[in-house]
């Protein structure tokens, strides 16, 4: 919360087993909730193993990268707030973030990158057909696609609530179940899709492209020399700075490479 203004609350979902490491996280402005409490009854945790289990679809068994997306767009939709900013826990910020650092004269930009997905990266293609598929729309056709996956992710919550009403209307069912029968899916395609075609279109569409985010995506760890030149990319620009998980970048040279950053 360093970096965030007053106004701004921080909810940290983490799985069950993980409470008490977050529990001193907790305050006025801080809510630390367990992922459990947040999914369908029908769907638990298949013990030792990150595989869940829906008993109103048994197969496939949910594995836990789409309940992490369950997670998020359930979560997400409850929320009484007019703005909700996605961030996972591989982006570290290294400026302030108010709520103006995302909007546009008190609009939520839709993220959309026109022609970003191309046909070399079918799992991206896959989420589109998967997005259209839940939401009633026809196949989205031939690349070049727009891609909508960014981090941190702008959401409306209201338009989250409708975007899984209307997945239900569409398939008849419970919309965690509607999804969870994919073994492929995207929630911020899923979200970027729906908002494309379903938004007033008494209104324009407003969109950005821009991430505000340095990346490090390559799945090779970064030693102390490395980082400091992964950071040197850091421009004026950039709110935040995102070091993928799957690097297996060591905590304690980000945690030290950081520090040095910050003087």
């Amino acid at each position: 919360m360093k970096y965030c203004s007053p106004d701004i609350e921080h909810h940290i979902l983490v799985p069950n087993r993980d409470l008490n490491l977050f529990a001193d996280m907790a305050n006025e402005r801080t809510k630390i909730i367990g992922v459990d409490s947040l999914l369908p009854k029908n769907i638990f945790r298949i013990p030792g193993a990150n595989l869940w289990i829906n008993l109103a679809r048994p197969f496939p068994p949910l594995r836990g990268w789409i309940v992490q997306q369950l997670v998020k767009l359930g979560y997400v939709a409850s929320l009484a707030a007019d703005l909700a900013l996605l961030i996972d826990s591989d982006i570290v910020f290294i400026n302030p973030v108010t709520t103006d650092s995302y909007t546009h004269e008190g609009e939520a930009p839709l993220f959309r990158r026109r022609g970003g997905v191309t046909e070399d990266m079918q799992r991206h293609v896959i989420w589109h057909q998967v997005s259209h598929r839940l939401l009633g729309l026809e196949d989205p056709g031939p690349c070049p696609l727009p891609d909508y996956i960014t981090c941190p992710c702008l959401w409306e919550p209201k338009m989250v609530s409708n975007l899984l009403e209307h997945i239900e209307i569409t398939t008849g069912e419970h919309w965690a179940t509607a999804i969870g029968r994919n073994l492929h899916f995207s929630e911020m395609m899923l979200y970027g899709v729906y908002a494309e075609h379903f938004h007033d279109q008494a209104e324009p569409l407003l969109t950005t492209d821009a991430s505000q985010v340095h990346n490090y995506w390559d799945e090779v760890p970064l030693d102390q020399e490395g980082m400091k030149e992964f950071l040197r990319g850091v421009r004026g620009e950039h709110l935040a700075v995102m070091i993928s998980a799957r690097s297996n970048t060591p905590s304690e040279v980000r945690r030290q490479a950081f520090t040095e950053f910050h003087g």
